[in-house]
């Protein structure tokens, strides 16, 4: 979404090339040294995913662009050469917040083409970002969501999503939602120098035991894992113990990848900290964005049996939701009433473990 389609008044605190109608002001504040918001009144909330895109899911909701958690291999990086602002220092200090997200939101999915497909949240940049604190949009377009009969799935590093899960709880018991948390990196040395911030990887650990304690399912990503760094079957083997011991009941392994725009900051970041694997990483990606087939193939046979291990293999997860599906389908062709579809519901209204185990496998997983 382009800045010119976004302006309603001119704003002269605004970033050179920046000056066009619809910028509504531009904020800088103490509590956030350095970062300057952008508050902008945005015309759509809901965004449609490419036909061509592999990804499980075709609606997202983002309500900011950029992001504070500042992680050096983002890959969502590239999206803010769109406006006209770069992928590096600014994707971490100039932040667009879509301050009238859950208003527009509500009015899309009052429309009568709305199919109530499922929406995931934390696609792009995290919605749980240390911004969120002071704009609170996350109530508002969960409210909206649920209210709407839509399912919803949420990834995050942010432990702010802790201040939700009384909302989340009572979402839940009218739609699929399904939670995610993103920890890579049990190291906080290392894990502050990638992500320096993200809460650390035990406040995620705290978050994800609230998020079951609250009675919801939560998933862990396990990514990205960085070849040479977080490969190790020593690290993969403390995290997922760390993970499993949590509660959380599944996890997925995905490596790095190195999008355009992340891929020059992350590289730059290696070439300082660590200059020794410049040459292996040259090795591993070569110019692409995706690690070869052979590591990928090495890293899932060395994550696998360790997944098993501690109980969080995703493909057993995926089996066991099949086949729990499977048998609601047999149940609603013999016409039992509690698993008819609702006026246009996608999902239909499922009890509310089967409602989360559909919900688990549209889970956002782009990094």
């Amino acid at each position: 979404m382009r800045w010119d389609g976004q302006k309603i008044e001119a704003d002269e605190g605004a970033l050179p090339g920046l000056e066009l109608p619809g910028l509504v002001r531009t904020v800088r504040t103490p509590e956030f040294a350095g970062v300057t918001f952008h508050e902008v009144r945005a015309r759509s909330a809901l965004s449609r995913v490419p036909d061509a895109s592999q990804v499980p899911f075709r609606w997202t909701v983002n309500p900011m662009r950029g992001c504070l958690h500042r992680c050096v291999y983002c890959f969502a990086r590239g999206t803010h050469r769109y406006l006209e602002l770069d992928a590096g220092r600014d994707f971490d200090t100039q932040i667009v917040v879509k301050t009238n997200v859950a208003e527009v939101l509500r009015s899309e999915l009052a429309k009568p083409s709305w199919g109530r497909e499922h929406v995931a949240l934390g696609t792009n940049t995290d919605p749980y970002q240390r911004a969120e604190g002071r704009y609170r949009l996350m109530p508002d377009v969960i409210d909206a969501l649920a209210g709407a009969a839509t399912s919803l799935s949420i990834l995050t590093k942010g432990t702010l999503l802790r201040r939700d899960l009384p909302l989340l709880e009572a979402a839940a018991r009218e739609v699929p939602v399904s939670l995610a948390v993103s920890i890579a990196v049990l190291d906080d040395e290392l894990q502050q120098s990638l992500e320096p911030g993200t809460p650390t990887a035990k406040a995620r650990l705290d978050l994800v035991r609230a998020i079951r304690d609250a009675g919801l399912p939560v998933h862990v990503m396990v990514a990205p894992v960085l070849p040479w760094l977080t490969d190790s079957t020593d690290h993969l083997e403390r995290l997922f113990a760390a993970v499993a011991e949590a509660g959380a009941g599944r996890a997925s392994v995905l490596p790095l990848h190195l999008r355009p725009g992340a891929r020059e900051w992350f590289l730059s970041w290696l070439g300082r900290e660590r200059p020794d694997l410049v040459a292996g990483y040259g090795r591993v990606y070569g110019s692409g964005s995706y690690a070869h087939g052979e590591y990928r193939a090495w890293l899932s046979a060395r994550a696998r049996p360790l997944l098993a291990k501690h109980g969080l293999d995703p493909d057993a997860h995926g089996r066991r939701a099949h086949d729990q599906r499977a048998q609601e389908d047999q149940q609603r062709r013999a016409g039992d009433p509690r698993h008819r579809d609702g006026a246009g519901l996608r999902w239909g209204k499922r009890s509310v473990a089967a409602a989360h185990a559909a919900a688990a496998e549209v889970q956002p997983s782009l990094f």
